[in-house]
């Protein structure tokens, strides 16, 4: 059983952002799609995919380090923890006695085991057991194997991604099915599909996602933000005037001050990204004043002004 850390090839201090970072450099790396002729890869990317699962849940890796579950995220100790450190919870060492080890006092042990493992007849002394449901008994069957997972990649368009529009796929049996992107969704991340794998003894095995975010030809992601540069004419720079502005939920008007500077950044409260609360983030605007296409005429129009400002004197020269 590999451990999950080596899986993705960090340290165990590692951060939520460490191991999310390894896990999407290894996921895209080891995609099935991208190594069909190679089963290797595919058998890897479920490790990767399994050791990511279990350090990305909280609760889980906090268990797997402290050794209650194993890499599988299945429990380490049968018997929840009864038996902990080689003794009984509260034993003394005897010391000079040395039967058991322990200062079992009147203790009757049958009687203790009886109660730990289900009352009448469990503990058969002198038998060199105990009984069915203790040591030497009879393990329980393994259960049936679940049916393997399926790795799909989702294609989103950016603007979809921000807002967590509802996207559909089409699974391995043909069926189409719509989906919610999840809080704060990112390029990388993974959705789990239950019950939407292959068919095994044990049930289906799960649909696995991988999302990958489209570019866009204005917008940029920084963190919960959405940047973009909006450009002006001097005229409305100058004269102030009110432009459209794209957003992700659509276009809105911004009302730009007269004597504007380019490079002054407006924030349009809740337009950018969705973030893992559910709320949104904010866009901003950098504005461009652009020269006109044709600047012979304004040109003509300046002729004989001068600007005698020093716009870089923040400089010192």
């Amino acid at each position: 059983m590999a451990d999950p850390y080596k899986t993705l090839g960090v340290a165990r201090t590692a951060s939520e952002k460490e191991i999310k970072s390894a896990y999407r450099k290894l996921a895209k790396e080891l995609h099935p799609d991208r190594n069909r002729d190679n089963p290797k890869a595919a058998e890897r990317f479920s490790q990767v995919t399994n050791a990511y699962d279990l350090l990305s849940d909280a609760e889980k890796r906090s268990a797997f380090d402290r050794g209650e579950v194993d890499a599988d995220g299945n429990p380490t100790n049968p018997f929840g923890g009864g038996f902990g450190g080689g003794g009984f919870s509260g034993a003394r060492p005897r010391g000079t006695q040395g039967q058991a080890g322990f200062d079992t006092g009147d203790m009757d042990l049958g009687d203790l085991f009886e109660g730990l493992f289900g009352g009448g007849g469990g503990a058969q002394r002198g038998s060199g057991g105990f009984g069915g449901g203790g040591f030497g008994g009879r393990r329980p069957p393994p259960r049936p194997q679940k049916g393997a997972d399926i790795h799909y990649r989702l294609s989103v368009p950016f603007v979809d991604a921000a807002t967590r529009n509802d996207q559909r796929i089409t699974m391995a049996d043909g069926k189409t099915l719509s989906i919610k992107l999840p809080a704060g969704v990112e390029d990388g991340t993974q959705m789990r599909l239950k019950a939407k794998g292959q068919d095994g003894p044990g049930g289906k095995g799960d649909g696995l996602v991988m999302i990958e975010v489209d570019a866009h030809p204005f917008f940029q992601r920084n963190g919960d933000q959405i940047r973009m540069d909006l450009p002006l004419t001097i005229d409305e720079a100058l004269h102030g005037a009110k432009v459209k502005c794209p957003t992700v939920d659509g276009p809105v008007m911004l009302t730009i001050k007269p004597g504007t500077d380019g490079g002054t950044v407006m924030r349009l409260k809740g337009k950018g990204w969705s973030t893992k609360t559910g709320k949104r983030g904010d866009q901003l605007v950098t504005l461009e004043v652009q020269m006109p296409d044709d600047p012979a005429e304004l040109a003509k129009r300046l002729d004989g002004w001068k600007d005698d400002s020093n716009p870089r004197a923040k400089f010192g020269f």
